[in-house]
């Protein structure tokens, strides 16, 4: 259940994809105007995913989590309803809190399943964010193209009521809560440097990446930042434990995390763009929207078929080392793909190797995280988590958008992507695993999980009540399953 409504609501990232092209005609706006409704739903995600996430360790992750659906809803039914551009960009803003749900059911995951389970299932929950968004894409390309685009809205709104209904009727609430009380300044300071961030990622390329505007938007976002941190740090109940996200696990995850994210857009944008491109430009293989997606659909399906392997890759070797495989089969998959441009089969191929790698990466990122944090803490860092896979994915756009548009060749009037740009991306792609592997290189090694540390010998008896022992049973009680610190 908790797997279905992830994918549901990843649906939201890509939803507009098959139409983008045909915003400004159908909003009566400038094309630059017309990229603030993906925009908005990009920077509503980043910023409720922390703070939903530290709400439920508080008062609830399911109430925290059917909260966000219900936001999700009446978002999508706003956009629903109208052609007019704000009213629009008010309701995709509304529907990017829908991102909050998969690091709230991990963390409810953690609390409600037994040991010998929750390795698989949070690998299924993590890998949803991916599945959501490629199976998405052929449907809502199919949608677009025989009906009028708002029914995209209405299927969205449709589909989270079914989740809230059925999260209402089978998932139960967790019973552990995190003490203290809701950090209001530190969600203001976050959300603050986290527009102030991601505004001139995603918006760089329109305004200039030296202008003003642009320099001056992450200049105050690192003094913003800055100063949220030092704030955090002298915070009882902080919103983000900056102490806990220091330690080497939760850290070079983090890192790997933004890496993974940057990661997964790129075949995103550059393939349907080759598919769909006429044959007469040269390096066009002339397929429709429809098949466009369709070719995308592997891409889903084989991130949902690694979540399996990865429980039993990991419960053998551990998650650290999952992860690092997922990265190197991401590497060879884009590394194969720029010889993998010429034929629809080959674009099959290169989403079938990069789905398993990005399923096998994704599925170990929770289970990193969980086990390098407190039980009462798993929303809020595995919201972080999710934030950082965000980051990654806005950057990854504005420079692949960059890339393409530099790299382009002007026909009639109209830029078309060369064969040069997409492998220019595919590179990028690689050197990004490059660094996400030294990051997973950099993890701790993981100890062995706790019943065979009990049958360990030991070089002396420690008198009962010793601080080891204290140390493992918490460790023990937070049901860690991958790197503990």
């Amino acid at each position: 259940m908790l797997a279905f409504t992830g994918i549901v609501v990843s649906v939201m990232q890509t939803l507009l994809v098959p139409v983008i092209k045909d915003l400004p005609q159908l909003l009566g706006t400038e094309p630059s105007n017309a990229t603030w409704v993906i925009t908005s739903t990009l920077l509503s995600g980043a910023v409720a995913t922390p703070i939903m996430g530290r709400l439920g360790d508080l008062h609830g992750k399911r109430g925290m989590l059917i909260l966000s659906l219900a936001v999700m809803v009446i978002g999508a039914l706003v956009s629903a309803l109208t052609s007019d551009l704000l009213t629009m960009i008010a309701g995709r803003a509304l529907q990017g809190f829908a991102m909050s749900a998969v690091p709230l059911g991990i963390g409810l995951l953690r609390d409600l399943l037994p040991r010998e389970r929750l390795g698989s299932a949070m690998a299924l929950v993590s890998s949803s964010m991916g599945v959501g968004g490629s199976l998405a894409l052929p449907a809502a390309a199919l949608v677009a193209q025989h009906t009028d685009w708002h029914a995209l809205f209405y299927g969205a709104a449709g589909l989270g009521i079914l989740c809230i209904a059925l999260i209402l009727l089978v998932v139960p609430e967790s019973p552990t809560r995190a003490q203290g009380t809701f950090d209001v300044l530190g969600a203001v300071g976050l959300s603050a440097s986290l527009v102030l961030l991601l505004l001139p990622i995603t918006k760089g390329g329109d305004w200039g990446w030296t202008s003003g505007t642009t320099l001056g938007s992450f200049a105050a976002a690192a003094v913003v930042l800055a100063l949220w941190g030092v704030i955090e740090l002298g915070v009882k109940a902080p919103l983000v434990n900056l102490r806990t996200t220091a330690r080497p696990a939760v850290l070079f995850t983090n890192l790997a995390s933004i890496m993974v994210g940057a990661s997964f857009l790129v075949v995103s944008l550059v393939l349907p763009q080759l598919l769909q491109l006429p044959k007469a430009a040269g390096h066009g293989l002339g397929q429709s929207m429809v098949v466009a997606g369709l070719c995308m659909a592997p891409l889903g399906l084989t991130m949902m078929l690694a979540a399996p392997v990865y429980a039993r890759l990991s419960a053998k070797h551990s998650p650290k080392v999952t992860l690092i495989l997922g990265m190197v089969i991401i590497a060879i998959g884009y590394g194969a793909g720029l010889g993998l441009m010429s034929a629809p089969w080959q674009s099959l191929v290169i989403t079938v190797i990069l789905g398993v790698g990005i399923g096998l990466a994704y599925s170990s990122l929770p289970a990193l995280i969980t086990g390098a944090v407190q039980a009462s803490e798993t929303g809020a860092a595995n919201g972080l988590n999710t934030l950082m896979r965000s980051i990654g994915s806005s950057a990854s756009s504005a420079v692949i958008g960059t890339v393409l548009a530099d790299t382009a060749n002007d026909v009639n009037g109209v830029a078309v992507p060369t064969m040069h740009g997409f492998r220019v991306s595919f590179l990028i792609a690689t050197g990004t695993m490059a660094i996400g592997l030294l990051m997973a290189l950099l993890l701790p090694r993981p100890r062995p999980p706790h019943h065979i540390q009990q049958q360990l010998p030991s070089k002396r008896t420690r008198p009962e009540g010793h601080r080891g022992d204290d140390v493992r049973a918490r460790c023990d009680s937070a049901g860690a399953t991958g790197i503990r610190q």
